[in-house]
């Protein structure tokens, strides 16, 4: 990473299997129980699709870019002037647990990619952790968290 470019790094391990896991972010039905309200469709290699969040009235476009069953998942979201790729990589941890990492990349290192930086890493780590107890548990953490 160079100084002038920002980047987002977040990991979580998931006491599931990694199929399970996987499903539950690539599944729109799934990701409705722990972090959108709604999806145009499945995340799937070259798909553009349309996600909704339950706390926010904007569409936000994605556009998948590959996703390798069970290792990857990458794509791009947000307005195309301000577009940034985000990848997940899956791995088999121990006792068959599956860890999480999200990295997302594609800012400049000045005052709007700072207030990028801080925002995108609590959402992230948010995500991941709405994961983990959905996964889990079966219970959705951001149901009501941002009614204010």
């Amino acid at each position: 990473m160079s100084i002038d470019n920002l980047s987002i790094k977040t990991k979580i391990k998931i006491l599931k299997p990694l199929n399970e896991v996987f499903e539950a972010i690539t599944d729109p039905e799934k990701m409705t129980h722990y972090f959108i309200a709604k999806s145009s469709g499945k995340m799937e290699s070259g798909k553009s699709l349309v996600w909704y969040f339950p706390e926010f009235e904007e569409a936000c476009p994605v556009e998948v870019k590959e996703v390798i069953p069970f290792e990857l998942i990458s794509f791009s979201w947000g307005a195309e002037s301000e577009a940034t790729l985000v990848e997940m990589v899956f791995e088999t941890g121990k006792d068959a647990a599956t860890i999480v990492t999200v990295t997302e990349k594609g800012r400049h290192n000045d005052e709007a990619g700072i207030k990028w930086l801080k925002e995108n890493t609590e959402g992230w780590a948010n995500f991941l952790a709405c994961l983990k107890a959905y996964s889990e548990y079966g219970i959705n953490l951001r149901k009501g968290a941002f009614d204010y």
